[in-house]
């Protein structure tokens, strides 16, 4: 996916401000009033949410990171002063070191939320290179489907593959998303800790919010 010097730079002004934490929302009721566009990031616990989004803002201790899955255990919002934008990082699902009744509230508040929210112009899958899609994300990309909300493929920790099994990776994904109505058909590679594809996802999110006429 190539994106225009232009988009590059939209992005990187977009997250050259300064982000600030403003709500974490244990269940729907406590949602902020729908008045931003928000950009969510979604993913199987542990596939590195809280790690991408401190990339994105370049601010190391934004979003809290854990090596312990299941350590964001709400919808938490970052906000900035100088534009109407919310990045949302969502409690992931699947696998978790929790109590199961814990675990399902958050799966709960991921779905409930994914299907209700009209300010959520576009989230982010994020799928851990090293194992690609699994039935858990299916399940997810089938939910978005049918909630009809856009969603794109973003791959985490790309740097702990080989650039051809990476290549063949993304393929493959491409093919998979072809299948799903909702999707983005590009996708996207990062590594938070190589700061690989990170301009590149910046430059995809100044886009969507211009669609959704946010101008940075």
């Amino acid at each position: 996916m190539e994106f225009s010097d232009d988009d590059l730079d939209a992005g990187r002004l977009l997250f050259e401000r300064e982000w600030t934490f403003a709500k974490g929302v244990p269940s729907l009721e406590f949602l902020p009033a729908a008045d931003l566009v928000e950009i969510a990031f979604a993913g199987r616990s542990n596939v590195g949410k809280s790690s991408l989004i401190n990339a994105l803002v370049r601010q190391g201790g934004l979003a809290r990171t854990s090596n312990t899955p299941g350590r964001t255990q709400e919808l938490n919002f970052f906000v900035t002063a100088t534009a109407p934008v919310s990045l949302v990082d969502m409690p992931g699902y699947g696998f978790a070191k929790a109590p199961k009744e814990k675990v399902d509230a958050w799966t709960r508040l991921v779905r409930d939320y994914l299907r209700g929210r009209r300010s959520l112009a576009r989230v982010y899958l994020l799928i851990d290179s090293r194992h690609g899609i699994k039935a858990v994300d299916t399940s997810i990309l089938e939910l978005l489907d049918t909630a009809a909300v856009s969603y794109q493929v973003v791959l985490t920790k790309a740097d702990k593959i080989p650039e051809r099994a990476l290549a063949s990776l993304i393929e493959t994904t491409e093919r998979l998303l072809a299948k799903h109505p909702a999707a983005f058909p590009h996708v996207l590679s990062t590594s938070s800790e190589k700061s690989r594809g990170i301009d590149e996802l910046r430059a995809a999110i100044a886009i969507v919010l211009r669609e959704h006429g946010v101008t940075v």
